[in-house]
């Protein structure tokens, strides 16, 4: 898990310096209050995208396994 913010900086090309000016960009945007909703809400949505890929993925599978003999 060490590696992931270096992965994630390098795929993106985000620095220290690039993050604090976006992090400074929403807080003047949205304000104090706003940002912990706001980051709650991505958060949720993240989880409900990586939840419905893998139950995509266990659908395939699932579908994969079955075999022309199976049918009756």
């Amino acid at each position: 898990m060490d590696s992931l913010p270096a992965v994630f900086f390098g795929i993106f090309g985000l620095g220290t310096t690039e993050l604090i000016v976006i992090l400074v960009i929403l807080l003047v945007l949205f304000g104090g209050a706003k940002l912990p909703s706001l980051a709650k809400g991505l958060g949720q949505s993240i989880k409900e995208f990586k939840k419905a890929t893998k139950e995509e993925e266990e659908a395939k599978a699932d579908a994969s396994k079955k075999t022309p003999d199976d049918k009756v």
